[in-house]
């Protein structure tokens, strides 16, 4: 495991579910050339590998990476930002979309965009539903009935029980928008971490109080089993898909690829292609509209059209958008 800090790495030596196993700092090797160290690599390391205060180690191999979570600043790959791949976390095994059900109130459209990431990355998604004590999951879990989305919801009473069973044994990556009570789930869940904690605006939006992703290790519950690692990433206003192919956007939105075996080749899908069956799809209550309109929202923010970042709610949803 990796964590990354000014051209600083830490790694834990010998088995990730070893809770003493030994800590060691390292630097990245020249020979590596431009290849980059993120949080979650397996590396081999050289030189000084004690642990002890003052030694430096140096990273001189990236084990093959078996997943890569990826985002971008924003989904247009003609401009600047869009073309800036970050890689968010390698070789995790689980995306855990933290959502609040209330202040601010849940965005589907982020989901929907975490959703298409995960599945590009070939990671499992978790929808974590906080502040389940000020509002119910009924709307939010009828927009993903066709998914069968996995979820867990969290009261500030909650035990975390179910919570820790889903992460038992993997790595999993946290991501979420300032606000929703991230830093304050992972402070629950391992005591020791103090990641700090903001407060949400009058607006709706929180502040950014996670500056860098860091794996932790999760404490043991019982004698035995692997724990697991949690991966906490920064509060995000926007999760950028540039990286992912038109074609791609369309596995975070499995309820409607069926609809497209009707359609012409090389259909776009967009609104305006006149014989695309996913409209045909939706009016026979096939799937949720607001799917479609999430779908399509993507497809346009590929090309430039509209800020993805904005947030959008179709008449009379009451859930927000991206």
């Amino acid at each position: 495991m990796i964590a990354v800090d000014r051209g600083r790495y830490t790694c834990v030596l010998s088995s990730a579910a070893d809770p003493d196993a030994p800590t060691v700092t390292a630097m990245r090797a020249r020979e590596l050339g431009r290849k980059s160290v993120v949080v979650g690599d397996r590396v081999s390391l050289v030189g000084d590998t004690s642990g002890a205060a003052g030694a430096l180690a140096r990273i001189v191999r990236i084990a093959e990476r078996r997943s890569v979570l990826r985002r971008t600043a924003d989904d247009d790959e003609t401009t600047a930002e869009g073309r800036l791949e970050r890689v968010v976390v390698a070789n995790a095994d689980q995306l855990v979309i933290v959502n609040a059900l209330a202040d601010p109130p849940p965005r589907t459209g982020f989901i929907d965009r975490c959703l298409v990431a995960a599945y590009d990355a070939g990671i499992e998604p978790l929808l974590c539903l906080t502040k389940a004590d000020l509002a119910g999951p009924e709307q939010v879990l009828g927009y993903y009935a066709e998914l069968e989305l996995p979820y867990v919801l969290i009261r500030p009473d909650s035990d975390l029980d179910a919570l820790r069973a889903l992460l038992a044994g993997r790595v999993s990556v946290l991501v979420g928008h300032s606000g929703v009570g991230k830093s304050t789930l992972v402070n629950r869940l391992v005591p020791d971490a103090s990641r700090a904690v903001g407060t949400v605006s009058a607006i709706g939006r929180g502040r950014h109080t996670s500056t860098s992703a860091v794996a932790l290790r999760l404490p043991a519950v019982g004698a035995d089993g692997d724990p697991g690692w949690i991966v906490d990433t920064p509060g995000v206003r926007s999760f950028g898909l540039a990286h992912v192919s038109a074609e791609s956007l369309l596995h975070g939105f499995s309820d409607l690829v069926e609809a497209t075996v009707d359609c012409p080749p090389n259909c776009p899908h967009t609104a305006e292609a006149a014989d695309c069956a996913l409209d045909a799809w939706v009016a026979a209550g096939r799937a949720d509209p607001r799917r479609l309109a999430s779908y399509r929202r993507l497809l346009a923010s590929r090309s430039g059209e509209g800020d993805p970042r904005e947030p959008e709610r179709n008449p009379g949803d009451p859930l927000a958008g991206s």
